[in-house]
């Protein structure tokens, strides 16, 4: 009989032993993390699809220790918002900087530059039909078009006629931002890509087989002078 008692005695300590153990665990756990240097970082607040433009409402902060913290984590709102997700992210999950681009970024993708419903097509052209290399992506053009057909007497008929007006240059050979400065380095081009409905870009496909295409530049001015005309 006593030996049971023992026995019973014994496992009722090992029992609180076990437990009294447990919470000191515990709390040296919570101290441990309450002295570690703690920073806030930004999460999303619910699921971000990729190319989504991030809103400040779409995220939120949340303090994590220093110790461990990924060198791309993103410690600022202001660091995503208004910026495009390159990657789907999930609710609760850290950003990280290489998963969001800004816009400028973003336009060094062609394919992102294209509005929905549109797309882009590349023509190529010379010196002298890119209006002496002149033109800048997000400049604005006309589309000519020259057939020559021969006549019955023999001779040369060249008919022109504008297929396409004021059509959103994307890109210029492989130049996709437009030059900010004078002292950019020019760089030559032979090929000018234009953003266009699916119908349009069958037509310039068909008229760049049939004869020769030319561009005619717009002036990016003309709005500002309209509107000073109207004062």
């Amino acid at each position: 009989m006593r030996s049971k008692v023992i026995l019973f005695l014994s496992l009722i300590m090992g029992v609180v032993t076990t437990v009294l153990f447990f919470n000191y665990m515990k709390q040296f756990d919570t101290e441990v993390v309450l002295s570690e240097n703690m920073v806030d970082v930004i999460v999303a607040n619910s699921d971000i699809k990729e190319n989504e433009t991030i809103s400040p409402d779409m995220v939120k902060v949340m303090a994590v220790p220093e110790k461990g913290l990924h060198a791309s984590t993103v410690t600022s709102v202001d660091e995503v918002a208004g910026k495009f997700a390159t990657a789907d992210i999930s609710a609760g999950e850290t950003l990280l900087t290489h998963r969001v681009k800004s816009e400028k970024e973003e336009q060094l993708f062609v394919s992102r530059k294209i509005k929905d419903g549109f797309r882009g097509i590349s023509v190529g052209l010379n010196f002298v039909q890119s209006i002496s290399n002149l033109i800048e992506p997000e400049d604005r053009v006309d589309v000519i078009f020259s057939e020559a057909t021969t006549e019955d007497n023999g001779d040369v008929k060249v008919d022109s006629e504008i297929i396409l007006s004021e059509v959103t240059v994307l890109a210029v050979g492989r130049k996709m931002i437009a030059s900010t400065s004078e002292e950019e380095e020019y760089v030559e081009y032979s090929s000018v890509t234009l953003e266009l409905t699916p119908q349009d870009t069958v037509k310039l496909a068909n008229a760049s087989e049939r004869g020769t295409i030319q561009l005619a530049l717009h002036s990016r001015v003309i709005e500002t002078e309209e509107k000073s005309e109207d004062k």
